[in-house]
């Protein structure tokens, strides 16, 4: 029996790792169609795809009819299912940025990025209205992680600190620093106030990490004057 190479969940095993890719070449499957693809007794079946349905990778599909007896239940892979199988958006989209970049058409990205930073804001507005303070700030961490940033809010003796613990966009990171620009405009944007970023993972760093902006150095007196 062979499994599918890329599935790669802690706790899944050969089997149940087996059933997500009938699932997936079959849309949608009975009891009877996995257990003719696999071999095993069908309460043994009956118990992975509880186990996967509890992880939230295998759902219901409704039943199917037809032919005496009861009607057969239909199983499919849930979105979170789907998501296990590998995706080369980020690749592709670091490809096509680097085929831009080498054409002289850079600002095809900035105008894109431009786009989506108009669009991202209007739609982060409409979450954060009437929030001030702290609660926005959360808001906007949850807002952020919906894009797939895994973002949060942190304390420290210096005062919160809004951190970004993964860089869904690292394919495109790689080619050039627009998404990084990008995005420290829109959280500005949100927080209605400049920051500083005290970390960056391009750089190395686990997470990238914001602070509202230092004030700048109050100027010694007669700092700038000319000798007489």
């Amino acid at each position: 029996m062979s499994t599918p190479e890329g599935i790669v969940v802690p706790g899944l095993g050969a089997t149940q790792r087996r059933l997500l890719e009938l699932l997936k070449r079959g849309g949608e499957c009975t009891l009877a169609r996995l257990e003719e693809e696999i071999r095993l007794n069908r309460e043994t079946l009956r118990i992975h795809l509880k186990s996967l349905a509890a992880q939230g990778l295998v759902e219901r599909a409704g039943v199917q009819r037809g032919g005496p007896g009861r009607p057969h239940v239909l199983y499919r892979l849930t979105a979170a299912g789907e998501a296990l199988f590998p995706r080369r958006e980020g690749e592709l989209l670091g490809e096509l940025a680097s085929f831009l970049l080498a054409e002289g058409r850079s600002d095809l990205l900035e105008e894109f990025f431009s786009d989506r930073l108009a669009r991202k804001r209007e739609e982060a507005e409409r979450q954060l209205a009437g929030l001030r303070g702290r609660a926005r700030l959360e808001r906007i961490a949850a807002f952020l992680s919906e894009e797939g940033f895994v973002a949060e809010v942190t304390d420290t003796a210096d005062g919160p600190r809004l951190r970004l613990s993964h860089c869904p966009l690292r394919g495109l990171v790689a080619v050039s620093d627009l998404p990084c620009r990008f995005e420290l405009s829109l959280i500005e944007a949100l927080a209605g106030d400049q920051l500083d970023r005290e970390a960056f993972i391009p750089e190395g760093s686990h997470a990238c990490v914001y602070a509202p902006a230092s004030p700048p150095a109050p100027r010694r007196r007669g700092a700038g004057r000319r000798p007489g």
